[in-house]
């Protein structure tokens, strides 16, 4: 036998759908590209990245409801709230911190109400 009768052999036994390195032409025959490792693009971020997040969004509605029983309440109320349920949604591990930053913004609008009623303006008024 040549060689190239040996290199027809070997092709046709070679098992079809395995994948080859990088650069490499598929079964279908279209080259893969370099540096491909086969993953598909749209794979969300790692579990730890989200946990990450979630914890940031956590923090972030707690001292924004914080703040917000002082200033700008109609505004950092409602943030406090949305950040509070999306952390919550996202599992985060600061469980405590986000419910926290829930009830200050709950407490935000509250006060909030009880000035607008009060005073029937949306404003501190310290003093007299």
């Amino acid at each position: 036998m040549t060689l190239t009768a040996l290199a027809r052999r070997s092709e046709a036994t070679a098992p079809t759908g395995t994948p080859g390195p990088a650069g490499s032409a598929t079964p279908t025959g279209t080259p893969e590209p370099a540096g491909s490792d086969g993953r598909d693009a749209t794979v969300p971020a790692s579990p730890r990245r989200s946990t990450r997040d979630a914890d940031g969004l956590a923090v972030a509605s707690f001292v924004l409801g914080l703040v917000g029983l002082l200033v700008m309440n109609i505004l950092l109320g409602p943030a406090a709230i949305v950040m509070a349920l999306v952390a919550l949604a996202r599992s985060t591990a600061r469980r405590g911190r986000a419910l926290l930053g829930l009830a200050l913004g709950i407490a935000d609008l509250v006060i909030l109400a009880f000035l607008v009623t009060g005073n029937g303006v949306v404003a501190w008024n310290f003093g007299g």
